[in-house]
């Protein structure tokens, strides 16, 4: 029985217990778990840092969840696929049931190869089809990543995907529609994703981690998955604009300089505005007014 002094005592883990936190496989409930295997840099180091291993989990299934498919998750995972084409030279990525082609320059910028992304595609209704491509892709040897859409997938399909990308050591990311985060998942790695306006260098991409080998994470991520060239053209863009109104604002007379120019030439007309006399009136004394500036 513990006594209110022995609450802040450490508690001895016996021998087997600390065999079992020594494997990767298990984890102390306040603490980040670790990897077994190899992990692959995301490329955003905000999301690094809370992932176990500090990045995708090789060997394992990524589940990502979001609103709609084919807006958030290029800008997501591209960095992480670049890094895994360049260690992986002779490799490819397998697209499987992708919503449509990704555009080839906005991933060129992400310096992913197009020439080594390889696209399965299958029509509605053909779910079944979509899953024994995923498993067959991950069990080819010339593979070393697949990205699979998958909005019908049960969690026992999703079950033996796990294990098929843990028996062949591949990195698996399967992206679903919103309404499967209320359904349980085998996923060690869970995300839910949620696009958002941003200014330059803001976030533009908000990413709760719904499930890790650790702790939940209480706040969501933000993250800016622009790519440095875009930041960099659009923040040049933002500059010039700003420089612009500058300069419209230094050329262009404030408004006490105009009533007291206005003043000068003849005093304001005490009548509305509106009317036709004194707007012809006030137009006079505004030409009049240009003529002095030049």
């Amino acid at each position: 029985m513990l006594s209110p002094d022995s609450v802040d005592r450490p508690v001895p883990i016996r021998a087997g217990l600390a065999d079992s936190l020594a494997n990767t496989a298990v984890w102390r409930a306040g603490e980040l778990g670790g990897e077994s295997r190899p992990v692959i840099c995301t490329g955003h180091a905000g999301l690094d840092a809370v992932l176990p291993g500090g990045g995708w989990p090789q060997g394992a299934l990524v589940e990502i969840l979001q609103p709609q498919a084919g807006i958030s998750e290029w800008g997501l995972v591209a960095p992480g696929l670049a890094s895994l084409q360049t260690d992986s030279p002779r490799q490819l990525i397998v697209l499987v049931g992708a919503p449509a082609l990704p555009f080839g320059p906005a991933l060129g910028a992400q310096e992913l190869q197009m020439r080594r992304l390889l696209s399965v595609r299958a029509g509605k209704g053909q779910a079944p089809e979509l899953l024994w491509a995923t498993r067959e892709a991950l069990q080819c040897a010339d593979v070393a990543a697949v990205l699979a859409w998958l909005p019908d997938a049960r969690s026992a399909h999703l079950r033996r995907l796990q294990i098929a990308a843990h028996a062949h050591d591949k990195l698996l990311f399967v992206f679903r529609p919103l309404r499967a985060q209320h359904e349980s998942s085998p996923a060690p790695l869970r995300l839910l994703l949620e696009g958002q306006a941003a200014e330059i260098g803001g976030g533009n991409l908000r990413v709760h981690v719904l499930k890790r080998r650790g702790p939940p994470l209480a706040l969501p991520l933000l993250l800016d998955t622009r790519h440095e060239r875009l930041t960099a053209l659009l923040e040049a863009h933002r500059e010039r604009v700003r420089r612009q109104r500058e300069e419209l604002d230094r050329q262009s007379p404030s408004l006490q300089t105009v009533q007291a120019a206005l003043s000068r030439l003849g005093a304001l007309p005490s009548t509305p505005i509106s009317t036709p006399e004194t707007s012809d009136t006030l137009h006079a004394l505004l030409d009049r007014l240009a003529n002095l500036h030049h």
